[in-house]
Parts: C-alpha cells; structure tokens; sequence
C-alpha cells in the first residue's frame, strides 16, 4: 500500500514539474528584442491653411529603423527613427521651399499569435523636431517643434526563428506653428501624416 501512495505521488510530482516547464516555455519563448528595417512612404495630409492659402506638403519616401523591447510575450515597447524631407508650396502660389522633420516616435503595442503571423497594435507619443528649412520665394518661415499622438497597426511575418518580413501602418496627429516672414502671429497647421512601411526585421 505504502508503495503504491508513494508510486501515485511521484507520478503525480513528475506531471507537475512537467507541466510547469510546459508552461515557463510558452510564456518564455519569446525574443526580449527586435529590430526593423523599413522603407517608408510618408504621406502628409494637412487640415488647414497658412495666412489663409491652402499648403500642400510633397510625400516622402525614407529608411525608417525601429527598435522594440518586449516585457512579456505580448506587451512591448517600440521607438522609431527617421527622418523626412517635404517640399511645401502654396496651391496655385507661392514656392515655400521645403524642410526636414525628425520625428522620433514611442509606441506602446501588443501583439498577437496566429502561427508564423504576428498583427499587432499600437499607440504611442510623437516629438517632431523641424530642422533644415529652405524659405522658398518668401523671405522666411518657421516651423515649431510640437508633441503629437501616434496610432499603428502592423503584421510581421516569421521567415525562421530570427529573420521576419513586416508590414507597418502609422498615423501621427501631429500639427505646429508656422510663421511666415517674422509675423506677429503664427498659422496653426495641421499635417497628420501617414506612414507606410514594408520592412525586414531581426529577433535577438
């Protein structure tokens, strides 16, 4: 009878040890790191006008590289680098030359599993910079830094167990002050970007 309790109980210890290791590798098989490169169209879409002329802002196309942090197997951290030139003019008018923006972007995202496909969503906080400004045919123009919202959804797709493709939307609310030959009151205008990219990423 002994013998038998103390069979019963190591088989009943052994399936418990097994099942826990069961578990720790579902919830643990997964790259802590990832990295992405993309090739990006971004595509403004402003809202409203300078000194009541309406703006149009060229689209761009750029390398963008990202670097996400995973807590757990869904929750991760994603921030995103690159830079954009745009030429900006007034339809039908005036040259306003053009401007680099640097956006640096942090998403908080979560993903989901579906064999080799990994969607995932996402939003986060924008900080764009406006650098290299070129006024066109007016004397000068300004552009100010602003903070935005940033709103994604994406796929990526395993090739093996570090190399997957990625393909990534973005729409970031994003607007900033213009002043135009040193007035005494700005312009608010609204460019809202959206960024899509197809990419190769790399687990580690």
């Amino acid at each position: 009878m002994k013998k038998t309790i103390f069979t019963a109980l190591m088989l009943s210890l052994f399936t418990f040890v097994n099942a826990q290791n069961v578990d720790t590798k579902e919830t643990t098989d997964y790259s802590k790191w990832q990295a992405r490169f993309r090739i990006v169209s971004v595509i403004p879409s402003p809202g409203d006008d300078i000194v009541g002329a309406d703006v149009d802002i060229s689209t761009a196309y750029v390398p963008e590289f990202d670097l996400t942090y995973f807590f757990n197997k869904n929750l991760a951290a994603e921030l995103i680098l690159a830079t954009t030139k745009h030429d900006v003019e007034i339809e039908n008018g005036a040259d306003l030359g053009h401007v680099w923006l640097l956006p640096p972007t942090l998403n908080l995202q979560y993903h989901f599993y579906a064999n080799e496909f990994k969607p995932y969503v996402g939003a986060g906080i924008n900080y764009t910079i406006f650098y290299g400004v070129d006024s066109g045919d007016v004397n000068d123009i300004d552009y100010d830094s602003s903070v935005g919202f940033s709103l994604q959804a994406g796929v990526d797709y395993n090739l093996n167990d570090k190399w997957f493709l990625n393909l990534d939307i973005k729409k970031i609310l994003l607007k900033t002050d213009v002043t135009v030959n040193n007035a005494s009151t700005s312009s608010e205008v609204e460019i809202n970007p959206l960024l899509v990219g197809v990419g190769v990423g790399l687990k580690f």
